[in-house]
């Protein structure tokens, strides 16, 4: 497979890529299971400094469904590749809270009230705040990426969410030296997210990175994609997203960040230990589930079924991002550290 560099990540091509239809599914495994950063982060300190005033979209529709999301796309974090159908990107979805399969997000998720919304940040700051995700979306200046999404199902999308590096509100709350890492939690109330009744997991949702991980440019503390607010299903009205690592690290409809100073046990770690291990960062090299990392699949190629048929691909170590984080990892045991 031919492959370029742009903006120090290397993806394919984009005639290789997703459209945007079908982006949603992981869980069946469950039953069967019984259940040195500084370089990294001066280059992208640079590439920022290169973000252009592009409107929203880059030339991409909106989709017209949902509030309007005023942001500025960052060419210089963005990925070229084309991006996953919208209608992928809404109907083909992980998000237990709402059921298992991937259409269950999509036609479940409309029991989640989104307003008001209010989100604690607290443990090792100096300014533990409460904010109202209005307040949020005005924190930082908001911003269009193209980030490349990899489930650790196999599957792969190219998404252009809406946000703004996390670094931006842990900063407002001034961590203390203790601080070492971050968790963020995830909405309890089963009466609007159906899904929590099933146990499959122990809710609410957890999950957590190292804190030069959560400081690092292309950690998004995001509120949209395709120029609109967030949908329900895709984690409204606020999620995280690291296009280092599996999709499942990335925390939908977050209500609680909290600095703390000891390694936290997410909802997969606890749930299935010897296949979800702390950091999950793209890896081809790593599977320690019962099925390869190696390659993947684009949704929105190859036809019908979310592109069940698609060629597959080679997986790139960090999701094609390693120019930018490999140093977080240096001298780190990936294989042992997964």
């Amino acid at each position: 497979m031919s492959k370029r560099q742009d903006q120090g990540f290397e993806h394919p091509h984009s005639s290789e890529i997703t459209p945007k239809a079908v982006y949603k599914d992981r869980r069946h495994f469950l039953a069967a299971a019984g259940v040195g950063a500084a370089a990294g982060v001066a280059a992208l300190t640079a590439h920022r400094a290169q973000a252009t005033a592009t409107p929203v979209h880059g030339g991409l529709p909106a989709p017209g469904k949902l509030a309007a999301l005023a942001a500025q796309k960052n060419t210089a974090l963005s990925t070229t590749q084309a991006t996953t159908p919208y209608k992928d990107v809404t109907t083909y979805n992980n998000f237990y809270e709402f059921g298992t399969s991937k259409s269950d997000p999509s036609q479940n998720a409309g029991s989640l009230k989104t307003r008001p919304w209010t989100v604690v940040v607290e443990g090792e700051v100096h300014k533990p705040r409460t904010f109202g995700i209005d307040d949020l979306l005005k924190l930082a200046p908001m911003e269009e990426r193209i980030y490349r999404h990899r489930c650790v199902k196999g599957w792969a999308m190219v998404v252009p969410w809406l946000g703004y590096s996390l670094s931006n509100l842990l900063k407002a709350v001034e961590p203390t030296g203790n601080a070492k890492y971050v968790e963020y939690i995830t909405l309890l109330d089963p009466a609007e997210m159906p899904g929590q009744n099933d146990p499959i997991l122990q809710w609410p949702y957890l999950e957590g990175l190292r804190m030069d991980e959560a400081m690092h440019p292309l950690t998004l503390l995001t509120f949209g994609l395709y120029g609109e607010v967030l949908p329900n299903q895709d984690g409204a009205p606020m999620r995280m997203v690291i296009p280092w690592k599996y999709g499942f690290k990335g925390g939908k409809s977050i209500v609680k960040i909290r600095l703390v100073e000891k390694q936290p046990v997410t909802s997969w770690m606890r749930a299935v230990p010897q296949w979800y291990g702390f950091y999950s960062n793209v890896n081809p090299d790593v599977s320690p589930q019962n099925w390869s990392q190696a390659n993947e699949r684009m949704i929105g190629q190859g036809g019908a079924f979310g592109g069940l048929f698609a060629p597959r691909i080679p997986t790139q170590l960090f999701n094609g991002y390693g120019a930018q984080v490999a140093s977080l990892y240096q001298g780190m045991n990936l294989k042992k550290f997964f």
